[in-house]
């Protein structure tokens, strides 16, 4: 089961953001989600163990077949793939 840590913030619907510790991308995601002042649910890939990390790579791979980080799943219904500032705060509106 993946495990997710939340980030506290507006309610703005079921935000997963599967990323990596090292990527710098994924840094500015987290840092621009929390600027905006939204709650989030995410997760580092590249520090769980394998079978965890079997399941994220399956999860990713439904939204994004490229499996790239950073993705963003929100409500279960549709994908922000990589950074992409402009989307990202359409989320806060």
């Amino acid at each position: 089961m993946i495990e997710f840590k939340h980030m506290e913030g507006e309610e703005k619907g079921k935000i997963k953001l599967y990323a990596l510790s090292t990527c710098g991308w994924c840094k500015k995601t987290k840092k621009l989600l929390d600027s905006l002042g939204i709650a989030y649910d995410f997760v580092d890939a590249d520090l769980v163990d394998n079978k965890t990390s079997d399941e994220i790579e399956k999860e990713v791979e439904k939204w994004n077949p490229k499996e790239t980080y950073p993705t963003i799943v929100i409500n279960g219904a549709r994908a922000i793939i990589r950074y992409d500032e402009d989307k990202i705060k359409e989320l806060a509106e």
